[in-house]
């Protein structure tokens, strides 16, 4: 059987996916410098990371309404213009499980005759580590957003050269220059995702005006599920109660209120937590579930023999939303610079783009790829339509980011309650 992208994410083990948008930085507002960064040398050139400094960095914390540009430093400078591609060997790619299209993979090996090697992660406490081993190397990587300042200032990462980069022009215009990476000298989009709620058309009469109440529907009871992510679980109950529209709130009287909304789903519809939308809604075990819109899309090859995907719906609110990204970069210690930079485009490619959505699910944010043209190609039924996304929506979504300890401990203390009981 063919695994998810997320299907082999566990619960519990370090920070889940989007967990880590919760970070654990403790940084003034207005701080620009780095003081007290540990960022020192292996003996062969790649840099270590102290996490450990990570509480005192001073770097500043990226923001919708406060774009960051991140630094180019004097040595670490992209590479030249006209470099050919490097050829033979392992090329050493970091990415979670699963996501992207091993038909794209195979066919970028044969053509720069490379044995690519895939090295898993489930959470980026775990990318990090992998990332600071000893006289290990990879060539790319797939981070977030949320975690982009601790790397450019750890010197995890090399800067793109943007002349490697033609197919750059197709992505949605809004990552030209985004808000986490200015200019965007260090990333490319890779896939986008909204937040909302799966079900069973043919089990679910009527979706009420707030989706969201599906959950707290007692007739669903038993087939009930949520995200096993505290973030995107107490985030929903902060919007479906109209609590805050703050889904990074520090308010404890907000994310008490929340939780203990939460809390209510365990004796009214005995709540489950599972990160299996993708194959508890096609295969029946779930009703309703929240969902990320592409584990709704990838659902679709999930579905019984003789089950119509008519069966699938995805409920996404018309404002007051949760979207997302996952980016592409390129590690400090990549020994195929070129090779990586030449991978980033072809995935920004039309053809490239569509290829791997085909296989991940998740929806690449580029132009060609429009809700319209994915229907009218078989690709999506007319009842998926609201789990693909348009590029307006990045201007009206919410997102998470990084947030002080303190913050993340009284998120973190929630989520412990509602898993308590």
């Amino acid at each position: 059987m063919t695994f998810h992208p997320k299907a082999r994410r566990s619960p519990g083990q370090g920070l889940d996916r989007r967990g880590f948008l919760r970070g654990t930085l403790a940084l003034s507002a207005g701080a620009v410098g780095l003081t007290s960064l540990a960022a020192c040398g292996n003996g062969d050139g790649t840099p270590t990371f102290d996490t450990g400094a990570i509480a005192n960095a001073p770097y500043p914390l990226a923001r919708p309404n406060r774009p960051v540009k991140q630094p180019i430093t004097s040595d670490n400078q992209p590479i030249a213009d006209g470099l050919p591609p490097e050829k033979g060997g392992t090329f050493r790619m970091l990415n979670y499980a699963d996501y992207i299209n091993p038909a794209f993979v195979k066919a970028f090996e044969e053509k720069y005759g490379v044995q690519v090697q895939l090295t898993p992660f489930n959470n980026y406490d775990e990318m990090l580590a992998k990332l600071n081993q000893h006289n290990v190397y990879f060539d790319i990587v797939f981070p977030g957003p949320s975690v982009l300042g601790k790397m450019v200032y750890g010197k995890l990462l090399q800067p793109l050269n943007h002349t490697y980069l033609p197919h750059f022009k197709n992505v949605y215009p809004s990552y030209y220059s985004p808000w986490y990476d200015v200019d965007a000298q260090y990333t490319i989009p890779y896939t986008v995702y909204t937040t909302g709620i799966g079900y069973r058309r043919d089990r679910v009469d009527q979706v009420p005006e707030n989706g969201y109440d599906l959950l707290w529907d007692p007739q669903f009871k038993g087939s009930a599920y949520i995200l096993d992510d505290r973030g995107e679980a107490i985030g929903m109950s902060l919007l479906r109660n109209h609590i805050t529209t703050d889904i990074n709130t520090g308010n404890p009287d907000y994310v008490n209120q929340a939780t203990n909304s939460l809390i209510e789903l365990i004796n009214l519809v005995n709540v489950k937590v599972g990160i299996q939308d993708y194959v508890f809604i096609p295969s029946g075990q779930a009703t309703v579930h929240q969902a990320w819109s592409g584990d709704m899309l990838g659902a679709l090859q999930y579905l019984p023999n003789g089950t119509s995907s008519s069966v699938l719906g995805y409920w996404a609110p018309d404002k007051d939303f949760v979207v997302g990204s996952d980016v592409i970069s390129i590690p400090f210690s990549s020994k195929k610079p070129v090779l990586a930079h030449l991978l980033m485009d072809e995935l920004m490619s039309p053809d490239g783009a569509l290829t791997n959505f085909k296989w991940t699910g998740y929806q690449p944010p580029v132009q060609s790829i429009t809700p319209e043209g994915l229907i009218q190609d078989g690709l999506i039924p007319e009842n998926l339509t609201t789990a693909v996304i348009k590029s307006e929506d990045f201007a009206r979504g919410l997102v998470f980011y990084e947030v002080s300890p303190a913050i993340d401990k009284l998120w973190q203390n929630a989520w412990s309650k509602f898993q308590a009981g």
